[in-house]
């Protein structure tokens, strides 16, 4: 019969798998030449060598593998007598072969000892590993049918728990009784999650069913590695059902309380969404549009501090600053998690400042540029993006509404700079000295005139071909100074005048 399963209503990603496929050997020829080599030197010893896990499951979706691993019932004291180039510096068996690859991924190939382990006391790590001559045990120790699949060298499959079905039917399930699983290692729940959202999978009805029994566990699990299972899945193209997951399975009041907290709360007139479920819509339009995952983060947390300013309820609810709230309850959440610090002031500072004032004709020239000083031009785009994820996630028909557009031209333009002397390679001074003259309005129309020939041709603000210029210049009448200096003021003009029209036309603004 076949496995129950949890359905994800929104889930919509399916990977379209070719059947054939399943049931067969992989074609030996996707198999790096690092790896067989490693492969045949065990077989070769009287060893029996197989690549495990990821890497075959990752063959059979037709994906390339980000790495190999390798089982075999060789000893670590008789893998490193096979490879000297080795070191092993665990507990767990597990030897790794340098193989002087240029591929990151292949550098380091990972062999491990057929092992069983006993007891899980911390939910982390074993209380005691012990090795076995069988692979069907070693295979029965992992955490998901799609990933206790074995290869040997010859491309022929070993498959004990039916991985290959659930690859076929997109499912994720544990091996054996999958409470056993999370019990052994509660940070499996997080990555059954992250395998499904990256994947496209369904969890597994009796999986879905003791994440939720025991989510509570990951708790107990460092926070870095739950900081790394949460990377993995906001930041793929499905991260939206990821994170109803973890909201469906209780994992996302452990790990996220504050962004759980949005969860039936209400808004006002300008919302026809939840807090929560706008927080996660504006994290799945980040994620369709492949924003960079700092961009993603700050999409799923803008709102985070709304729960803990609302005031009043129905349509006429307020939040006022919530946006300040929002940006340190942010700061918090990436610390507990341990984020790099860089990255939690850069998402921190999305979230303060997303809710930016951009209608035409309100905004000033000098009030971009604050904004501009405040942010840092660098990030200027990832915060428009933060703010276009807020709109999308609000239900509206328009990324970039022509107001929108406008303040992103304000943007470029309060950053260009203006059409001056300022931009010569020399100034006043220089060419007082070089004249021989004092302070007056000779010293502007010589700049003027310098100008006009840098505009023309960039190549020439130089201070060698501006002497040189300036020198010339000396030798002119005023009135023929005085035409020449019109002249180069008012094609200035034009040039500002042109960039300016080609940086609205790059925005469609008027």
């Amino acid at each position: 019969m076949p496995r129950s399963y949890h359905t994800l209503a929104l889930l919509k990603s399916r990977l379209t798998l070719p059947k054939s496929r399943f049931g067969a050997k992989i074609n030996v020829m996707q198999i790096p030449s690092e790896v067989k080599n490693i492969l045949e030197a065990l077989e070769n010893a009287n060893f029996e060598a197989y690549a495990v896990g990821g890497c075959v499951r990752d063959l059979l979706l037709g994906a390339e593998p980000k790495d190999w691993d390798i089982t075999t019932d060789a000893k670590p004291e008789e893998v490193q007598k096979l490879f000297p180039d080795s070191f092993y510096e665990n507990k767990y068996g597990t030897v790794g072969v340098k193989t002087g690859s240029d591929k990151p991924e292949l550098g380091v190939v990972e062999i491990t000892t057929y092992r069983v382990e006993e007891k899980y006391t911390d939910k982390r790590h074993p209380d005691k590993v012990q090795f076995t001559a069988s692979l069907k045990e070693d295979l029965k120790r992992r955490d998901f049918t799609v990933n206790a699949l074995a290869m040997r060298r010859d491309g022929k499959i070993t498959d004990s728990f039916n991985g290959q079905e659930d690859l076929k039917n997109k499912l994720i399930c544990a091996v054996g009784e999958a409470k056993d699983r999370f019990n052994e290692d509660a940070l499996r729940m997080m990555r059954a999650v992250r395998l499904a959202t990256e994947l496209g999978f369904n969890i597994e009805e009796k999986t879905f069913q003791a994440i939720k029994d025991n989510a509570k566990s990951i708790g107990l699990i460092a926070k870095e590695r739950v900081r790394d299972e949460l990377i993995k899945t906001i930041d793929s193209k499905n991260a939206y059902d990821g994170v109803m997951l973890l909201k469906d399975s209780g994992l996302l009041h452990v790990i996220l309380p504050e962004l759980a907290a949005g969860i039936g709360v209400g808004q006002n007139k300008h919302h026809i969404y939840t807090v929560f479920e706008h927080n996660t819509l504006a994290l799945k339009w980040a994620a369709e549009h492949d924003y960079p995952f700092r961009v993603k983060l700050a999409a799923l947390l803008h709102d985070v501090g709304k729960p803990d300013t609302k005031r009043g309820d129905g349509p006429d609810s307020t939040f006022y600053g919530h946006e300040i709230v929002g940006g340190r309850i942010t700061g918090k959440i990436l610390r507990r998690l341990r984020f790099q610090i860089r990255l939690e002031h850069m998402v921190s500072m999305l979230v303060k400042h997303h809710l930016f004032y951009y209608n035409v004709g309100e905004v000033t020239a000098k009030s971009v540029r604050r904004l501009v000083v405040k942010v840092g031009p660098e990030n200027m785009d990832d915060l428009i993006k933060v703010r276009i994820c807020d709109r999308m996630g609000s239900g509206v028909p328009k990324p970039e509404p022509y107001r929108l557009r406008h303040f992103q031209y304000m943007v470029e333009k309060v950053q260009k700079d203006p059409i001056s002397p300022k931009m010569l390679k020399i100034n006043g001074s220089d060419i007082m000295k070089f004249l021989k003259i004092e302070p007056g309005p000779k010293v502007g129309q010589v700049l003027a005139i310098l100008l006009d020939e840098v505009l023309d041709e960039p190549k020439r603000n130089t201070k060698k071909y501006l002497k040189d210029k300036a020198e010339a210049l000396r030798k002119l009448k005023d009135s023929e100074l005085d035409e020449l200096t019109k002249k180069a003021r008012e094609k200035g003009q034009e040039f500002e005048k042109a960039v300016d029209e080609e940086v609205k036309e790059r925005y469609w603004v008027k």
